[in-house]
């Protein structure tokens, strides 16, 4: 391949992995499909492709509605929890960058967007996220303008009913993950319950390779005596720090020094809201992220 049609494609591989990432939720097979689509551009007729960008986007986009049809069987089949692969980057100096990514990037959107199946899935992400054209989208999925209007529309109120939606400042935000991370450490009870909202969730992906909880856990109560227990069983052996997780602050929890739990948190006005942890050896970062 020459070195032209090689920077034309380099100059859009980040959107194909923003667009292979959040079909898929997992890096290693946006990388897949990226590669794959690096192919298909080698071999194309690159004198019928009016727009590159286009050409693939749609190429990416297809490949990861196949790509996902597939993991979707995997997935049924795995132990436990199913969470996202999290993207994990050191945090970021300006507070105010916090909102940036927060919406369209976060685990509680990519959980959601789980329960969505493949095609509704893409017209979603190309119209809330990547604000592509309705006639766009329907060429990229072959269906009509009419169709991917109402598969936009029962994504979107899926996803307003389901997503859990706070509105806290990013000093907010942070401040109570500070302050949770001190309580969790420490495991003083009574501290960490008051850092949770009475209904907080917790969802845990150990992936059958570590212990995590079989299923969502409900209850600031129930939540905390998890915390305290670890914090009493390990003891000094484990850490905290803030980072970036999928785009907005979150809690890396070290053991013996060595990443052992990736957090993203959902914060309220009544405290934390929803944890995921992902505890899954394999997930567990590689620093990296995807704008």
């Amino acid at each position: 391949m020459n070195a032209d049609l090689l920077q034309r494609f380099e100059s859009h591989r980040r959107r194909l992995l923003s667009v292979a990432y959040r079909m898929l939720g997992t890096r290693d097979d946006a990388e897949d499909v990226v590669q794959d689509v690096w192919l298909r551009w080698g071999e194309a007729d690159h004198a019928a492709i009016a727009n590159d960008e286009a050409w693939l986007v749609s190429v990416t986009t297809r490949a990861s509605i196949d790509r996902l049809r597939a993991l979707k069987v995997q997935r049924a089949a795995y132990p436990g929890i199913w969470l996202p692969e999290p993207l994990v980057a050191p945090l970021e100096d300006q507070p105010d960058l916090l909102a940036e990514r927060a919406d369209d990037l976060s685990m509680a959107l990519l959980v959601v967007l789980e329960r969505l199946g493949p095609e509704e899935r893409a017209a979603f992400l190309l119209r809330q996220v990547f604000d592509h054209d309705y006639p766009d989208i329907a060429r990229v999925l072959g269906k009509s303008e009419a169709a991917v209007r109402q598969l936009v529309h029962r994504a979107k109120t899926r996803v307003q009913e389901e997503q859990p939606r706070f509105e806290v400042a990013p000093e907010e935000h942070r401040d109570q993950l500070q302050r949770f991370a001190t309580a969790a450490r420490g495991g003083d009870l009574g501290q960490i319950m008051a850092l949770l909202a009475p209904d907080v969730t917790l969802r845990g992906d150990g992936g059958g390779r570590v212990s995590s909880v079989a299923k969502v856990l409900v209850g600031a109560d129930r939540i905390a005596r998890l915390f305290h227990v670890v914090a009493r069983r390990l003891g000094d052996r484990l850490t905290y720090s803030m980072a970036m997780v999928n785009g907005v602050p979150g809690l890396v929890r070290y053991l013996d020094g060595e990443v052992e739990t990736v957090f993203s948190i959902v914060t309220s006005a009544e405290g934390i809201q929803a944890v995921y942890a992902v505890r899954n050896p394999d997930k567990l970062p590689r620093s990296t992220t995807v704008a």
